[in-house]
């Protein structure tokens, strides 16, 4: 019944499907133009992406790439969801999402639902769909934003209880009998196609999918299609035509139209391309350290803690107990900075004290150091809830890329404590920020945490993003040349995790992608 079909980045898949096996030879770099090796996974539900997302905001952190938004419009049937996926497949690149105006059908009242069951309601006018929702939820993916889509069920025409979340579109195609229809819905569109398909085969498509796709009968589906799809299509539908870019005659059989949309495409996104890491490895930070930033105290402790895993003598033992050890000190001085409210004591007196007032805690690490510091917050903060997200460094580019996230539900309410080991230019920290802003998450209830920042990283972080708490135990002064915390703690990952820096994955952890 659900008529939203997608393919994004960001799958809820369990993470061990998007890694590889331990001892794998080393995976090398896709691009998205890469015809050997196809930047994705296939899941038995959905598409992955194993090439990540690029930046989609600037270095203050803002909001500065849209989506490139192609809008498919055409008669039911006429092969547009088709097109669609031919145009996916031509242009392998990451991210893209796929659209259906059927999703947005207006909820019926009973009248309407006996209507529909009788084959007497028209679902092909323009009053039969939700404008207002489709708008604002395409001009708010278009904007980079998580979005949640209703999913409509066309055997009981109603809209089903949970909706899909889509965050993180680079494309996103939109299809829909309608999709030419309101004038606002036309501005988000940066390419319209029309697909124009002869109306007999359109009419034995019709027939074929609703009657083994949809549960319905013969009688009913023809019954329909004289009533109102024939006469829709005339009256609605094909005077739209020439509002198109392009009309691809034939559909998905045509591929020399697919191929020259697909190039105009890909001009486009080479266009919008950003470098936001070069930007602020480039940039000369003069300032104080900023206000927002909280060292932990250099007591004689955390100095030695410091002294034992900073040595690159220490073994992976020790380096693993005394970063533990760290991490404890570092996430009960970060917890000091929620809100706090006054109780009453067994004695009827009030004491202020440290007890959180708020709606709740998430922390989300970033992967795959950032999780070492899970234990830690799940020891001091009872029934945190944790989200998850991955960003390694692209190769080619050097810029961050971000492949996979999954945060908890309503996200948006809570104070988050955002978990990675160490931060030098401060590239991936800012995408990890962004994307709790984009899910509708506070800049003031988001804190960064790390075990040890350079100040560039502080600089950059602090410069896009004034309200975020940046706490960590140490900010050392400079980055070498290959962009290395100075004098820094090493490839933290590797150094925890036991690797040695040439396996497949390497992460936003160490210092090599950890920009």
């Amino acid at each position: 019944g659900s008529s939203l079909i997608l393919q994004t980045g960001s799958g809820e898949d369990s993470l061990d499907r998007l890694l590889p096996p331990a001892g794998a030879p080393r995976r090398k770099s896709t691009t998205s133009q890469s015809k050997t090796e196809p930047p994705l996974l296939r899941t038995g539900t959905r598409t992955i992406y194993t090439a990540g997302r690029p930046p989609w905001y600037d270095e203050h952190g803002a909001q500065s790439k849209e989506a490139f938004v192609i809008g498919l419009c055409g008669g039911s049937a006429s092969g547009k969801t088709t097109v669609a996926n031919k145009i996916i497949e031509a242009l392998d690149v990451p991210w893209v999402v796929l659209l259906s105006m059927d999703s947005f059908y207006k909820v019926l009242s009973p009248e309407e639902q006996a209507l529909a069951a009788s084959n007497d309601y028209n679902f092909d006018h323009p009053g039969a769909f939700d404008f207002e929702l489709l708008v604002a939820t395409l001009q708010r993916l278009k904007q980079g934003k998580s979005v949640k889509i209703p999913v409509y069920d066309f055997t009981t025409h109603g809209r089903q209880k949970d909706w899909k979340n889509v965050y993180g579109a680079s494309v996103i195609i939109f299809e829909g009998i309608m999709s030419f229809a309101d004038k606002e819905l036309l501005q988000l569109l940066d390419m319209k196609i029309f697909v124009d398909t002869d109306s007999d085969i359109r009419l034995v498509r019709r027939l074929r999918r609703d009657i083994t796709e949809r549960g319905r009968d013969i009688e009913g589906v023809i019954k329909q299609y004289n009533k109102f799809v024939k006469p829709a299509f005339e009256q609605y539908i094909e005077p739209t035509m020439r509002l198109a870019d392009i009309v691809v005659p034939r559909g998905g059989g045509n591929m020399v139209a697919i191929d020259l949309i697909v190039q105009h495409v890909h001009s486009q996104l080479e266009e919008r391309e950003l470098s936001v890491r070069a930007l602020l490895a480039s940039a000369q930070q003069t300032q104080p350290l900023p206000q927002t930033l909280s060292v932990l105290e250099s007591t004689p402790q955390v100095r030695g803690l410091h002294t034992i895993i900073r040595n690159k003598e220490t073994s992976r033992d020790e380096f693993i107990f005394y970063s533990k050890r760290l991490m404890r000190l570092l996430i009960e001085h970060a917890l000091t900075f929620l809100p706090s409210q006054v109780v009453q004591t067994p004695q009827g007196q009030e004491y202020e004290g440290r007890r959180y007032n708020g709606k709740g805690i998430t922390g989300v690490s970033v992967l795959r150091a950032g999780e070492t510091m899970e234990p830690a917050l799940r020891a001091v903060c009872k029934d945190v809830r944790i989200g998850k997200i991955l960003i390694q460094t692209n190769l080619d580019s050097g810029e961050p890329e971000l492949h996979y996230l999954r945060l908890p539900k309503d996200i948006s309410e809570d104070h988050v404590i955002l978990m990675d080991s160490t931060v030098s230019t401060g590239a991936a920290a800012m995408m990890a920020v962004r994307v709790l802003l984009d899910h509708e998450v506070q800049e003031d209830k988001i804190a960064l945490v790390s075990l040890l920042m350079a100040e560039l990283g502080v600089h950059s972080v602090a410069y896009a993003f004034p309200k975020v708490k940046i706490i960590t135990t140490a900010v050392d002064k400079s980055l070498d040349d290959l962009l290395h915390v100075i004098p820094g703690i090493g490839d933290f990952g590797d150094r925890y995790f036991g690797t040695d820096g040439t396996d497949s994955w390497s992460d936003e952890d160490q210092e090599q992608p950890s920009y």
